[in-house]
């Protein structure tokens, strides 16, 4: 597993430094089979910086960014969970893919716990873990997560991609 994945909280980057991030989060390549799960990379981080409730993240491995992630507060039903105010949603995650298969995934996964675990202190919220919804057509997705740490919580149907597993992690 990588020694080093850093999550850059996208929002707390002066300008310049941001806009490099956003300059390589434009490169990220993704597949048309994960296209349609995670959509544009630079579109969904660009959203998030306008939101409140939106925390984006550039995945940062040997000084460049290699994905992206969203931990949003009170949007959990989204992915099946039964409120939106106990945990973090983590969304839009993403590892480029001709960096996949190693380990970065997984890393970054028990890295966005801890930045949820973080922004709980610092903003003062009542979370107490993270919840996410993986498509059941992404075994190398949902492996990664269950290897960093999260737990099945059944089925959802409520995404427009298809049957999904809701995944949960706690701080």
């Amino acid at each position: 597993m990588p020694e080093l994945v850093w999550l850059l909280p996208l929002k707390n980057l002066d300008d310049d430094a941001r806009a490099i991030k956003l300059g390589e989060i434009a490169e990220l390549n993704v597949t048309e089979e994960q296209q349609r799960f995670v959509g544009d990379p630079l579109r969904m981080v660009l959203i998030g910086l306008e939101e409140d409730s939106r925390h984006p993240y550039a995945i940062d491995w040997n000084g460049a960014a290699v994905g992206v992630l969203t931990l949003q507060s009170g949007a959990a039903t989204l992915a099946g969970w039964a409120d939106d105010e106990s945990v973090w949603l983590l969304r839009g995650f993403l590892i480029d893919r001709y960096r996949q298969g190693r380990g970065l995934g997984t890393a970054a996964a028990a890295a966005a716990v801890r930045a949820a675990a973080h922004l709980t202190a610092t903003l003062g919220g009542a979370q107490a873990g993270v919840v996410l919804s993986v498509n059941n057509a992404n075994p190398a997705g949902r492996a990664a997560y269950r290897n960093a740490g999260f737990t099945d919580h059944g089925q959802y149907l409520g995404g427009d991609a298809g049957p999904q597993r809701m995944l949960y992690r706690s701080f």
